[in-house]
């Protein structure tokens, strides 16, 4: 059963930091990019980032660049999402989802295809 649980989400204040956790399982983790994306109030669901599990390479949003950082952990098929400085627009649903495919330097940094979608983790930013 292929299974992707974000964690991580709460209640920060602005300034702050937070990391979120993207556990995976069911699926080979090397064969797919990780992205991350939000869903803030009243709007539409996003991309923010991709990484490329076979070599790490990561994409970044150009809102969240600088100060969002995806990284892996291939041993335990888990991806992370660092986001320091908060922002309270930062505030919204946080999902992870994976798209097959070995993209290398270029994984897909965009809102649609998912292969695997993941359920979300409440970020609340208050200012």
């Amino acid at each position: 059963e292929v299974q992707l649980q974000a964690s991580g989400g709460g209640l920060a204040q602005a300034g702050g930091s937070l990391r979120l956790v993207c556990a995976t399982s069911g699926f080979f983790f090397e064969d797919y990019a990780i992205h991350w994306f939000r869903q803030a109030p009243g709007k539409q669901r996003e991309v923010v980032s991709c990484i490329s599990t076979s070599d790490g390479s990561t994409r970044y949003e150009d809102s969240v660049k600088g100060r969002f950082t995806i990284s892996s952990d291939n041993a335990k098929n888990t991806v992370y999402l660092q986001i320091n400085s908060l922002k309270p627009e930062d505030t919204g649903v946080y999902y992870c989802a994976a798209l097959y495919g070995r993209y290398g330097d270029n994984c897909p940094l965009r809102n649609y295809g998912m292969t695997f979608w993941g359920k979300g983790t409440q970020v609340t930013v208050s200012s």
